[in-house]
């Protein structure tokens, strides 16, 4: 069993070792698990994950591994999926709130909710919403998520009452993965990473040098001597270009975020935001809707912004070769008698810093990505993830 833990340790993307494996064969010769899987699982993150975005990969191989041991109440695939119902988390009633000021003197029978809740593990085989029996959502049950029950078990979802005295399906280091989609707040802290200074003002040095007083009070015997500089100014110039519409309307939400990290940001000295769809033609629009006429021509762009910008594009590269190489291939505007390619080509040409963040990049070639896979030949591509965007900011970072 141990051998297939090792497999699918790897096989979740966790870069295990030897010399760490061995460790954890070391710390089970002198016993010091106590022959309790609990603690076996706490000895063996601490010594095979080495941060805390890999918790999540290595609950989802212990539980693979080890799921018929851990617990009798065995949630499957099928199960967690008809229990997915984040998009109904607002359909809570407030007026079912007031249980929660009556449950004070509720008494729940703990072991028969959970033998229940196992019966009906065992008997379930298809989705339940509402009711007062199944496993399921927005019911009266003890078990499920998003009801109106008090105390029970809750399987996968969301808190809402706080009321549950089992959580069963939860994944507590999901928002810890360096691959999860990001949000607004993770937004701010990777483009805050852009930030770059000019020191070359010829204005007097009025703000405290912390590293140069360090350095020259240890080389002054530890009197302390204080070191100023000039103030720093802002320098970085950002230019937004995301796709809109089409297979990018499940990534609204996603675009809005980052629309709104970028313009809430004071970190540039300027901020140009523009849209298009699927593949950058003659003109840029200048609102999500992409309305014909409310646009800008993309040579104008390339006059007006110089190649100081640092580019950031996003977009799936989700369209039809035709799309990408014919001088016809824009259905929803005129290409300027240029194909997309060769547009990518002008912003490369007129940019020196660009990238391309896509929210649902693939990895691999294959005939039905070669949209995607020529985007990814020609610019920097990286997947619109926390890890993703972090390796964006390096690249637009380097100086080279």
């Amino acid at each position: 069993m141990f051998v297939e833990f090792f497999d699918i340790l790897k096989a979740k993307g966790l870069k295990v070792t030897l010399s760490e494996w061995l460790t954890l064969q070391e710390a089970l010769d002198k016993g010091l698990c106590n022959s309790s899987l609990t603690e076996f699982y706490y000895v063996a993150r601490m010594i095979l994950v080495k941060s805390e975005t890999e918790y999540d990969k290595f609950d989802l191989a212990f539980e693979e591994c080890f799921k018929g041991i851990t617990s009798d109440n065995e949630i499957t695939a099928n199960m967690l999926r008809w229990l997915d119902k984040s998009d109904m988390n607002e359909l809570f009633h407030e007026e079912e709130r007031h249980q929660m000021n009556q449950s004070e003197d509720l008494q729940i029978d703990k072991d028969d909710v959970e033998e229940k809740f196992k019966q009906r593990l065992k008997d379930q085989d298809s989705e339940h919403n509402g009711g007062s029996y199944w496993i399921g959502t927005m019911g009266k049950t003890s078990f499920g998520n998003t009801g109106g029950n008090i105390g029970g078990i809750r399987v996968g979802g969301t808190t809402g009452y706080q009321s549950a005295f089992q959580v069963i399906g939860a994944r507590k280091y999901r928002d810890f993965r360096d691959d999860k989609i990001i949000d607004n707040r993770q937004f701010q802290l990777a483009l805050r990473r852009l930030r770059q200074f000019s020191t070359k003002l010829d204005i007097p040095k009025t703000e405290l040098d912390i590293d140069g007083t360090i350095d020259k009070t240890c080389n002054n015997g530890g009197c302390l001597q204080i070191v100023m500089e000039k103030p720093r100014k802002n320098s970085v110039k950002l230019l937004l270009l995301m796709d809109s519409g089409g297979t990018m309307i499940p990534y609204t939400k996603l675009l809005n975020e980052l629309f709104q990290s970028v313009h809430k940001s004071n970190h540039y000295k300027d901020v140009k935001t523009y849209y298009f769809h699927n593949c950058i033609y003659s003109k840029l629009y200048r609102t999500p809707e992409c309305e014909n006429g409310d646009w800008i021509d993309t040579e104008w762009m390339f006059r007006n912004l110089d190649s100081d910008y640092k580019v950031i594009i996003v977009g799936d590269a989700a369209m039809a070769p035709e799309e990408l190489y014919s001088d016809t291939g824009n259905y929803r505007g005129p290409n300027g008698g240029l194909s997309g390619m060769d547009w990518l080509l002008l912003m490369k040409k007129n940019y020196k810093k660009i990238v391309w963040m896509n929210p649902k990049m693939a990895y691999g070639h294959a005939p039905w990505r070669e949209a995607e896979t020529a985007i990814k030949n020609l610019l920097p591509m990286y997947k619109l993830t926390v890890d993703g965007l972090n390796q964006a900011m390096t690249c637009l970072m380097v100086n080279k």
